[in-house]
């Protein structure tokens, strides 16, 4: 399967990006097609094999919209980004002198039309268009007529877009307003030519400045859309200007400046204090602190060696350094990054299935709802004008705009200040999932704690001194990639014991390892395994029991067959887990760890940092199916991790989180991915989803109750009871500000700060 993102030219409402889905979701070879109207971008997932990307390019420009090309393949995601940027300015531009264009002939429309119609004596004026009216009724016509081809001509592309989509069956917003404003000009065309023939009465029944005056308010509307459409896309755009166009490479001794775009796989590259790093690569040569800030947002910087990795476009702060390629391009962490944030802003959440399902029938029904009013209100009164003006006003209100806006600007908005802050949500549903969430299960080692644990204590039996223990178990476990076989090789490395090289070596999953040593047979494991050998624990059993009280985990060591002794292992619990899981109990959520730690250990860690629940012995295999134990209870599961041995589980949960520390396996399998190895973020990514999930159902609750209230008020059912008319200029000034509203209120999230030290209530909501 291929994935591809397409830039939209010509939308104007949900029910457009509906149809574009519908479209594509024909073609034979597609698997998924969502598309992004607060992006105007469509997010296609097909079968190379079996569909070309020009067909569904084609089959898109075929319904009446453009298909944006994308740059050269040499173009960079910065240039492509200033493209873009320059692009939605030029939009806007062009949509501002439209809106003055409009104003300028629509202003003394309105006048022209109104003030001898309210009779208001006091304006300027008044008495003498009264007069003129009445005196030349063809000419004061003819000069409302000439004052709105003005305005009609600004604002063609919705006659040209909406007629289109009519006559192809697929109405869309355009078609509502070309249909009320084509009704009144053609309306008072028909009078003005009465006018022509002898009926001076027919001057009463104008309504040139209602299509007029409508035009104006909407492309005033539409002009401040898509200043706060350019606006929800900020942090993608700040995050493809980070990167520098260029890099200083070494080539023969000597530097050269050359475009980011030509750096290659294994070149040298120079940076210096104050500069960017280009691509990402390791360090060869030089000793500095780098502002990662930008990666993983925080602030401190972090201090690199020879060997150490740098990242694309974080700063070098101090010394000198020269590092080696090694990823560039769409490979660098950024742009994986962009990559991730993008496609994120481009996936639909399941709450917006309601908005899309409405946006689909939408405009035909408003279309059937103002015929049926039109046609009741003649029939009860008689009267055309009056008929027309209920038909023209309900055409005009109805805002499918503010339902297809609703969920993606929010969205973009969300996962955007998600990604300034080092958290990267993978798609709206994990978005959405995260706010409902019950129970948060934390991996032990490198999640909870450091990751890097150390020799506490070292026991022994018989006569075996604790050095000469420490050397064997050490010996044993080189071999070993566990974090616990690790920190005993280092632990012994530290007291100066020399190491034996070990005849052979076997690592047993979930309990241990064995070994021969100098012809003797190790065995360095939990109590697990030595329950299978049948080695007696009777000997060291309450030093065991105490030292995994103390939040040690111990490690039993046998010698050819008999218990030899143990060696503890601390690891520290890092300094933020602790305020991470007080900060999601606050937000009423439940928090469990699962390790592979005897019980007693996992119990005394748990107790350090405020655990509910605690998941002890369990085989990396076997967390998956913790996981499922939980959500057998009805629970809505999170699992957080960073090894390999937590994908299963991570995939398995609700909602996978997997911290930047980790390995690519379990970054792969999550859902969100935290840069930062603070645990902190997890309570923030929970907070963000609860907001951004509030603010998608205030967007949706105004979106439909707008509809809802603003409909039948213009269709006249207050004016039934005595109550007011609703005019179509003031129909068309709600719908514009209705959009806007949606737009405003998810910028709102752009004012999310991260929780830490900030004390948050069962909502998720800051105090």
């Amino acid at each position: 399967m291929e994935n591809q993102i397409l830039s939209i030219r010509g939308m104007t409402c949900a029910a457009c990006a509906g149809r574009i889905e519908k479209t594509v979701r024909k073609l034979a070879g597609i698997s998924q097609a969502n598309v992004n109207l607060a992006s105007e971008k469509l997010f296609v997932e097909y079968d190379g094999a079996a569909l070309d990307l020009d067909v569904i390019k084609q089959a898109v420009t075929k319904i009446g919209y453009e298909v944006v090309e994308k740059p050269a393949e040499s173009t960079n995601k910065t240039e492509a980004a200033d493209e873009d940027r320059t692009q939605k300015q030029k939009e806007i531009k062009t949509l501002r002198r439209k809106f003055i264009v409009a104003v300028v002939f629509a202003v003394p429309l309105l006048y022209l039309a109104m003030v001898p119609m309210i009779k208001v004596v006091s304006l300027p004026f008044a008495r003498e268009l009264d007069h003129y009216m009445m005196s030349y009724p063809l000419i004061y016509a003819i000069m409302q007529f000439l004052l709105t081809v003005p305005v009609i001509g600004v604002g063609y592309k919705f006659y040209t877009v909406g007629f289109k989509a009519l006559i192809s069956r697929s109405p869309n917003m355009d078609s509502l307003i070309a249909v009320g404003t084509s009704a009144a000009v053609l309306y008072s065309a028909y009078n003005t030519w009465q006018i022509a023939n002898g009926d001076v009465a027919a001057v009463e029944a104008l309504y040139y400045e209602t299509a007029g005056v409508i035009i104006a308010l909407i492309l005033l509307g539409k002009m401040l859309e898509s200043v706060s459409k350019g606006r929800t896309s900020e942090a993608i755009k700040k995050l493809m200007g980070l990167a520098p166009k260029t890099a200083v490479i070494v080539q023969d001794g000597i530097e050269k400046e050359i475009p980011i775009d030509e750096v290659e796989i294994g070149d040298v590259i120079v940076v210096k204090p104050g500069a960017k790093i280009p691509v990402d690569g390791t360090v060869v040569e030089g000793h500095t602190a780098i502002d990662e800030s930008m990666l993983t947002g925080e602030s401190m910087p972090v201090d690199k060696n020879k060997g150490d990795m740098v990242y694309a476009a974080t700063i070098n702060t101090t010394g000198v350094m020269q590092f080696k390629a090694d990823k560039i391009g769409a490979d660098t962490a950024l742009a994986q990054i962009i990559k991730l944030v993008e496609d994120a802003q481009g996936s639909k959440a399941p709450i917006a299935a309601m908005a899309d399902k409405v946006s689909g029938v939408f405009v035909p029904v408003v279309c059937v709802i103002a015929v049926l009013a039109g046609v009741a209100w003649f029939i009860g009164t008689g009267d055309i004008e009056f008929s027309l003006k209920i038909f023209i006003t309900v055409l005009v209100i109805a805002c499918p705009c503010a339902l297809g806006l609703a969920t993606p600007t929010a969205i973009m908005v969300g996962t955007g200040k998600g990604a300034e802050n080092g958290i990267l949500i993978k798609g709206g549903e994990a978005l959405e999932t995260t706010h409902k969430i019950q129970t948060m299960v934390f991996d032990k080692t490198g999640t909870i704690t450091e990751g890097k644990p150390t020799v506490t204590d070292v026991l022994t039996t018989d006569d075996m001194s604790p050095d000469h223990l420490l050397k064997l178990t050490a010996s044993a476990e080189k071999g070993s990639e566990h974090p616990l076989g690790q920190a005993i090789v280092a632990g012994a490395q530290s007291k100066g014991l020399e190491l034996v090289k070990a005849d052979s070596f076997h690592s047993i999953t979930g309990r241990g390892i064995e070994a021969v040593i100098s012809g003797q047979s190790i065995l360095a494991g939990n109590r697990q395994l030595m329950d299978e050998r049948s080695i007696s624990l009777a000997a060291l059993e309450a030093d065991s029991d105490r030292l995994a009280g103390e939040g040690k985990t111990p490690m039993y060591v046998a010698v050819d067959g008999k218990l030899a002794g143990i060696v503890a292992v601390a690891d520290v619990v890092k300094a933020s887990s602790k305020a991470a899981i007080e900060s999601l109990h606050k937000m009423g959520v439940e928090v469990a760890m699962i390790t592979g730690d005897n019980r007693k250990t996992a119990d005394a860690i748990a107790r350090q940092v405020g655990i509910d629940r605690v998941l002890a012995e369990v085989l990396p295999q076997d967390k998956s199916n913790e996981v499922k134990k939980l959500q057998a209870e009805g629970k809505k599961v999170a699992m957080v991790g960073d090894g390999i041995n937590d994908a299963p589980a991570l995939v398995q949960a609700d909602v996978g989180i997997a911290i930047g520390s980790g390995t690519d396996v379990a970054m792969e399998s999550a859902d969100i991915v935290l840069m930062r190895s603070d645990l902190m973020d997890v309570s923030t990514a929970v907070h963000l989803s609860k907001q951004t999930i509030r603010n998608i159902k205030q967007n949706l609750f105004w979106a439909f109750g707008y509809n809802t209230v603003g409909i039948p008020v213009a269709a006249g059912i207050l004016y039934l009871f005595g109550g007011p008319l609703m005019n179509p200029m003031f129909a068309a000034a709600a719908m514009s500000l209705s959009s806007v509203s949606v737009l405003t209120n998810a910028l709102r999230l752009k004012r999310f700060k991260p929780i830490h030290g900030e004390r948050i209530d069962h909502h998720g909501v800051n105090n």
